[in-house]
């Protein structure tokens, strides 16, 4: 089943820390943070129209076979992974994605902007891999992409996204902002909601 541990348990932290000159305690806390807030984006970009562009962009990675058998962290392209962060910030780079949540009490700035790219063609490739499962599922998307494609991101978020009772669960507030769920008090959502909401 897609959830976010199972998207986390894809992720190599040992090989990424060594690749990016940083301890393993510190890349797996801004992984922690990175790739929810990278489904999030997504999740709010497939809900204002974009999920058949989301889709094939996921599909694409999955195509790629980056997951099959394992990730290799040298086979990540990293320019493709700079482009992939984009399209999911709103044609934010990976530079003002990182400035903005290290900004609101995040990572240190240069160590995201070092995860970015390399996070977002691993998470892009288990989107694909998943959304393809789910479609063949459905038969031939009788739900159309956009419907599971949002089932499919939800779920991966444990309903966070749907926004008002995040509780005692930090990921709720930031994506509950960056969804428009209401009113957080959480200030990441809040810079979240500001890149996405460049776009237009």
């Amino acid at each position: 089943m897609a959830d976010l541990d199972d998207l986390l348990a894809q992720i190599p932290v040992a090989d990424i820390a060594a690749r990016v000159g940083a301890s393993e305690d510190d890349v797996n806390k801004a992984i922690q943070t990175l790739v929810p807030v990278m489904v999030g984006g997504m999740q709010a970009n497939a809900e204002e129209g974009a999920a058949d562009k989301i889709a094939e962009v996921a599909e694409e990675h999955a195509a790629s076979g980056l997951l099959d058998g394992g990730v290799v962290v040298d086979d990540v392209d990293e320019a493709a992974g700079d482009q992939a962060v984009a399209r999911i910030f709103g044609g934010n780079d990976s530079s003002a994605v990182a400035s903005a949540l290290a900004g609101q009490g995040g990572a240190d700035s240069g160590l995201m902007q070092k995860l970015l790219p390399l996070l977002a063609p691993i998470v892009l490739a288990y989107i694909g891999k998943q959304f393809a499962n789910r479609t063949a599922d459905a038969g031939n998307q009788a739900q159309g992409s956009g419907n599971i494609l949002g089932d499919l991101l939800g779920g991966i978020l444990g309903g966070a996204g749907a926004g008002a009772s995040g509780g005692n669960n930090p990921l709720g507030s930031i994506l509950g902002s960056v969804l428009g769920g209401g009113k957080s008090n959480n200030p990441i959502g809040d810079i979240l909601g500001g890149l996405l909401g460049g776009k237009k």
